[in-house]
């Protein structure tokens, strides 16, 4: 079971992945009187030797974290980038078949940066192999943090306990 955090502004630190830790984690913040407990598991209680308590859903930090502002590259947000759609052929890709394919090929020079990678189907992807003929029909670009978290809060979150839906939508 996780336990999602909250800023303390009550939104998620982060939603590039969600900000979210393990039930351990949260009772270690609790301890420290790092956090304000804004939900907890009704039916789950941890004990200890001399010590007792139920195991919090939600928590919000007491101190403001500033969000991140720059987005790592990786499959994962170049695919959300994309919203999961082939650049060449234009047909939606589910994750487990869909490939990084480098607009200019590294074998000629290209980079792995956000301006030189696409989302490509594997038939596109391997059709395009190591040339320059085919081009992406919408450019590579730079997204920022609050574009993929919109394109993101889109594609809906796996709700792990009921309290999270308030601060999730």
């Amino acid at each position: 079971m996780t336990t999602l955090v909250l800023n303390a502004d009550a939104q998620p630190v982060c939603l590039l992945p969600l900000s979210i830790v393990g039930w351990q984690e949260a009772i270690r913040y609790l301890v420290l009187d790092k956090v304000t407990v804004m939900g907890w598991h009704d039916d789950w209680i941890v004990r200890s030797a001399n010590w007792s308590t139920r195991v919090p859903a939600v928590i919000m930090l007491k101190d403001y974290q500033k969000p991140k502002q720059i987005v790592r590259l990786n499959k994962r947000n170049l695919f959300l980038r994309d919203q999961h759609i082939c650049q060449y052929c234009g047909t939606h890709v589910v994750e487990s078949e869909a490939t990084m394919d480098h607009v200019h090929p590294i074998s000629l020079g290209g980079r792995s940066n956000w301006l030189n990678l696409t989302t490509a189907c594997k038939p596109c992807n391997y059709m395009k192999g190591a040339h320059t003929k085919m081009k992406p029909k919408i450019k590579p670009y730079r997204p920022d943090y609050w574009e993929l978290a919109e394109k993101r809060k889109q594609q809906g979150y796996h709700i792990q306990h009921p309290s999270w839906e308030f601060f999730l939508s």
